[in-house]
């Protein structure tokens, strides 16, 4: 089975966070209540440079999912 590439999570400890998953190269977890991320990689000094681009449009697309996701609820 392949995963897909955004997942909504889910935690009763922290009730006002929205964490969106990304589970493909790069991986990590936003929390859209704050804009935090959480990085499931480590990165050398050099990837963090090639990132940077692909870190923000990234950002973008989950809060996009997110989007997404909700209004289909709504329907």
């Amino acid at each position: 089975m392949e995963l897909p590439k955004f997942i909504l999570g889910d935690n009763t400890d922290y009730p006002n966070a929205i964490f969106v998953i990304h589970t493909e190269y790069p991986r990590f977890i936003i929390n859209l209540e704050n804009d935090e991320v959480e990085w499931m990689e480590e990165f050398s000094k050099d990837d963090e440079k090639d990132l940077e681009e692909e870190v923000e449009g990234l950002i973008t697309t989950a809060t996009a999912f997110y989007d997404r996701e909700v209004s289909r609820y709504e329907e």
